[in-house]
């Protein structure tokens, strides 16, 4: 049984220890020994080298073992850390049980691939598509990018075009820089003033308003109005419930990108290694299921990067997995969610300030003019 108190007030020297094991096993993926620490440089939490006998470290080692911080995986000599031991790694990181890694201790060279990345992109939807690809490639594990909800986007721009009799090709453009174009079978031709009058309607008196809200509006006008306006309105309703019909609002738009990494991290040797490995990569494609995952653990409103490690309460099928994660903002207001999904042993310090970069300077990515 794990001893609470020690778990929550580690010396000095045994917080060294567990840093090196967690650095050795993120690194190699292998149970690390005491001979394994002995041979490394252990540096306490300001830098100072800390000498230690291979007996200290062995003691040191079975007091981490009876917190609950080190685990022994089959009859090797090595030891293993436990999620307990990966949240202490990641709160030392970012000092304190909240992570706010900043994006300046990026290095160059991230920053710079970063930043080069989204060169010539423009539209929220284009940056967090490219966003996934960057994420996976610079943590090797799986990049996720989520646009906001459909219905919370702000209407910038509405135009309607006639094709042909009865079909009309309606184009929606959002303030996030989103585009949505349908072509709409109507039940009765419209002519092209009929067309420009109600586009004119809605951007004239709907432009900055949620899509949800544009709906609910004109419902209530139509029910107010008993007059020859009622006609535009009743117009204006059924292009707009077709353009941007409620089934499409309730879903969000989701990136991912490098489900392939997590393959190098799982050992498919057997029957189950190989069901759990279909598990998880069938859980990453089926994208609602990645939406209401970070939306359980992501807070909007959140002003710094989280890290969470069970998700398995969540989602069974994600065990052993950890999400990093932080809000993209734009103008203030939140524009999705960006963040990794990838085993514990992944490089925490680079993926918390790669997350954290991208999801604070997602502003200047739209607008790098500003």
């Amino acid at each position: 049984m794990a001893d609470a108190n020690l778990t929550q007030n580690c010396t000095a020297r045994q917080r060294a220890i567990l840093t090196a094991i967690v650095e050795s096993y993120i690194k190699t993926g292998e149970p690390v020994g005491s001979a394994t620490i002995a041979r490394l440089q252990v540096v306490d939490g300001v830098g100072n080298a800390i000498g230690m006998s291979p007996a200290t470290i062995r003691n040191e080692m079975a007091e981490l073992v009876h917190a609950g911080l080190l685990e022994q995986p089959h009859t090797s000599a090595g030891r293993v850390p436990t999620a307990q031991a990966f949240r202490l790694y990641v709160e030392q990181l970012s000092g304190g049980a909240a992570p706010r890694i900043a994006p300046a201790r990026l290095s160059a060279t991230s920053r710079s691939q970063i930043d080069s990345s989204f060169i010539g992109l423009a539209g929220t939807q284009a940056v967090l598509q490219r966003t996934s690809h960057v994420l996976a490639t610079l943590s090797s594990g799986v990049g996720v990018a989520i646009a906001a909800a459909a219905d919370t986007d702000m209407l910038e721009h509405v135009h309607f075009s006639r094709l042909a009799e009865a079909r009309v090709l309606a184009v929606v453009v959002t303030k996030s820089g989103m585009v949505r174009d349908r072509v709409l079978a109507l039940d009765r031709d419209l002519s092209l003033r009929e067309l420009e009058t109600a586009a004119n309607f809605l951007n004239q008196n709907f432009r900055g308003w949620s899509v949800e809200r544009v709906r609910a509006e004109i419902a209530r006008m139509l029910e107010r109005e008993r007059s020859e306006y009622q006609l535009l309105l009743k117009q204006v309703q059924n292009l707009w419930s077709r353009t941007v019909p409620q089934t499409i609002d309730a879903h969000q738009t989701v990136y991912v990108e490098g489900v392939a990494n997590l393959v190098s991290y799982e050992v498919v040797g057997s029957q189950q290694d190989a069901s759990r490995l279909r598990e998880i990569l069938s859980a990453l494609e089926e994208k609602q299921r990645l939406v209401d995952l970070l939306n359980a653990y992501i807070d909007a409103k959140q002003e710094s990067v989280r890290v969470v490690f069970d998700l398995e309460e969540h989602a069974p099928e994600m065990a052993g997995l950890v999400l990093i994660a932080a809000p993209a903002r734009m103008g203030g207001e939140s524009r999705g969610t960006v963040g990794v999904i990838g085993p514990k042993r992944m490089h925490y310090e680079n993926t918390m300030n790669a997350v954290s970069y991208i999801s604070q300077v997602f502003d200047r990515m739209l607008h790098p003019s500003g």
